[in-house]
């Protein structure tokens, strides 16, 4: 196979370029990150240059194009682009030579384009403008993003909170976000002065706007505050930009004057990025502490890394987003302005704590470098568009048909990407119902059929199989026992697929089938989408995903956190299933009814389990979830191979297995335990002994050499060009 080609990147920021804000530095970053991924990248500009700073250090990079719609007459007016008129001149640019991929930032402008089927499937939305909470959510505002999504082939998320909300709220969302955090481009050979000198003045900045939830004018009465308290300070403010406060007329006047005339205050008016970065870097502590409402932001403020990057520490809020970025035991949180002059007065006398927070602050920013970011992507990049691992003359022609592809996405979305297969679906509307003409259609046409499920689907296509057409059928639990196997012509199918080596031996003993045409591939764990940092006390949080029907027996894994709770109250069971009686074929069998309502009874009859057992949603947002869960349960009575387990093993949990049939074939036996009582035993040896850190360590190893998404990806491109 030739080489691959670079992708094509178009950039779009609903972002004015001539100003230096935070929005201004993502889209000169993200056409370096790109670049620096192996991209070539066109960057097309909102507003008409006034100032080159951000946009002359682009324009000489080898592989960046930046286009100028109202130089280059595409537009009829100065002003800064309209939704409307970006949407025209994109789809003007793109459809010249349409793009791999276009990055574009802005709720209005993405929604915009993801109504243009022109760009289906080729958005990289990068989504910061986002309400904070359910409530903020308006119908227009749910109704963007899930257009969005489904438009979207990634989702960049700037943090993990704002990742999971997306999940949670947006079901579209799952399996398309992807983090790309902040980037942190510090100008040639700036640096801070170096450590501070014992007894000097305390030297505080600030720089961005000023705004009322920002604290900007709590800050300016800190210099005061503190030489009252003995720790002579002053503080430097840069930026010109004061915010009029629906919610306080007053507030821009009070901040006007304070930045003028409050005692300590050094204002220093707008500057360029690199001059502000510079007066920082002349400083002692850098602010970013604002008020308790923003505690719920699902953005991570540039600016911290930015003076943590120069070396400063910064003086910021507690929240679970700064905790995880800095430590939970990070010195200087600050709660009020009270708290804030304690925290302060403790960094210059305890010089300690001052070089603590500020090692900190340097080694977090780290981690939000020109460089990782180009990693990020280029990780990405490979994941959306996989260079093919089967040499090939001419694209392979490749079916997939089935009435339920729920456990077969993700790898269809990865055969679709392949540059040497040609992919269509042929999506049955049930069991047996299908549009046969169209079916005829693709079965003329495929050099390789998969049928999901051994249904009437592997049935229909076997009869209409063409010679040296090739047909695979992927065979779950259910269908063992359903009768189609035993009417499937055998010798029309090239291979059948099962999951697991036990369900293979049920299928050969039960078939009689060769034992050459039957192999194993095990399900897929997307570890990209699993491997998350876990939430406080996820220790004692046990997990079950999928309840129903009976046979997965909940009521074990109540015994479970029973016994558990006995000796440490913190444990709980969390269940994210969908309850019994949202199952039609399962609430209607008088056993299975009787099974269920004697599990509740004893749930609301123990006032440990009443306070023991939560009930979550079902829905897709598995990453999100297992963020709060260490330990994942199965205690069925028989599963084919049972994912759930590996999926909390993704996400870093410990799985904890009875023995169902079978499951030493998929998971290692140290995780697999005879009864409940002594699955209880185990977790408890785990989390008291201080052992969780390290088991989750070997199951997440353990899964990633055996399940993960890329490994299973390439076996099934094997089996697809063999033969």
């Amino acid at each position: 196979m030739t080489a691959t080609r670079p992708r094509r990147a178009l950039v779009y920021g609903d972002v004015d370029l001539n100003l230096i804000d935070g929005s201004a530095i993502w889209a000169q970053s993200m056409v370096r990150a790109l670049r620096d991924a192996g991209c070539a990248v066109t960057l097309v500009l909102k507003a008409p240059v006034r100032t080159g700073r951000l946009v002359d250090p682009l324009t000489g990079l080898d592989g960046v194009t930046v286009r100028y719609p109202h130089h280059e007459g595409l537009v009829d007016d100065d002003a800064p682009l309209t939704v409307a008129q970006a949407h025209r001149v994109l789809a003007r640019i793109d459809g010249d030579r349409p793009h791999d991929l276009v990055v574009v930032r802005g709720r209005a402008v993405a929604a915009a384009l993801a109504g243009d089927g022109a760009f289906q499937g080729r958005l990289w939305s990068y989504l910061t403008d986002v309400p904070r909470n359910v409530a903020g959510f308006t119908p227009a505002i749910h109704g963007d993003l899930r257009r969005i999504a489904r438009a979207s082939r990634v989702l960049l998320c700037q943090t993990e909170e704002l990742r999971c909300f997306l999940e949670q709220t947006v079901p579209e969302t799952c399996g398309k976000c992807a983090l790309f955090p902040p980037v942190v481009v510090l100008p040639p050979g700036l640096a801070a002065d170096g450590p501070r000198t014992p007894g000097s003045q305390l030297r505080l900045v600030y720089t961005g706007k000023f705004a009322l939830r920002w604290n900007t004018y709590e800050m300016t009465g800190l210099p005061k505050r503190l030489t009252d308290a003995g720790v002579p300070a002053e503080l430097h403010m840069v930026g010109d930009k004061i915010h009029d406060e629906r919610a306080d007329p007053d507030f821009a006047e009070r901040m006007r004057r304070a930045l003028t005339g409050a005692a300590g205050v050094v204002w220093h008016g707008g500057h360029p990025r690199e001059k502000a970065m510079a007066l920082a870097a002349s400083a002692d502590i850098g602010l970013s502490w604002r008020a308790p409402e923003m505690d719920a932001s699902l953005e991570l403020s540039t600016k911290v890394l930015e003076f943590g990057a120069l070396g400063l520490p910064v003086l910021l809020n507690r929240t679970p987003m700064h905790t995880a970025l800095l430590g939970d035991d990070y010195p200087l949180f600050a709660t009020d302005e009270d708290d804030a002059v304690d925290v302060l007065r403790r960094a210059v006398q305890q010089p300690g704590v001052y070089a603590t927070a500020a090692e900190r602050c340097r080694a977090a920013a780290g981690d939000f470098t020109l460089d990782r970011a180009a990693g990020r992507l280029r990780a990405i990049l490979a994941r959306e568009f996989p260079p093919g691992t089967v040499p090939t003359d001419r694209r392979l022609r490749v079916v997939v048909a089935g009435h339920d592809l729920k456990f077969f996405t993700r790898l269809l979305r990865h055969l679709e990407a392949l540059p040497n297969l040609e992919v269509r679906v042929d999506p049955w509307r049930s069991l047996a119902d299908h549009d046969e003409a169209r079916s005829r259609e693709l079965a003329a046409w495929a050099d390789v059929v998969v049928c999901e499920w051994c249904g009437p689907n592997a049935l229909w296509y076997a009869r209409h199989k063409r010679s040296r057409q090739r047909l695979i059928v992927r065979l779950h639990r259910f269908e063992l026992d359903a009768g189609w196997p035993d009417r499937l012509d055998i010798g029309k199918v090239d291979q059948v697929v099962c999951v697991s080596p036990h369900y293979a031996d049920l299928t050969r003993e039960r078939t009689g089938w060769p034992a050459e045409k039957i192999t194993v591939i095990p399900n897929w764990v997307d570890l990209d989408q699993l491997d998350r940092p876990k939430l406080a006390d996820a220790r004692f949080h046990l997990g079950v995903i999928g309840a129903a029907p009976s046979r997965k027996r909940l009521d074990l894994a109540v015994d479970v956190v029973e016994e558990l709770r006995r000796r440490d109250p913190r444990f709980t069971l969390f269940v994210k299933s969908k309850l019994p009686w949202e199952y039609w074929w399962i609430w209607k069998r008088p056993e299975e009814r009787e099974h269920y309502e004697a599990l509740f009874r004893r749930i609301a009859r123990s006032e440990s389990l009443r306070s023991g057992v939560v009930f979550d949603g079902y829905g897709g947002d598995i990453g999100a979830w297992l963020r709060r869960i260490g330990f994942v349960l199965s205690t069925s009575d028989d599963e084919s191979f049972h994912l759930s387990p590996a999926e909390g093993m993704a996400s870093g949990a410990v799985p904890a297995l009875l023995p169902w049939p079978g499951a030493d074939t998929v998971y290692d036996r140290r995780w697999i335990h005879r009864d409940p009582v002594e699955l209880a035993d185990a977790i408890e040896v785990i989390v008291h002994g201080d052992r969780w850190q390290e088991e989750r360590r070997i199951a997440r190893a353990q899964v990633r050499d055996a399940y993960d998404l890329p490994r299973v990806c390439a076996i099934w491109e094997e089996l697809l060009h063999s033969g």
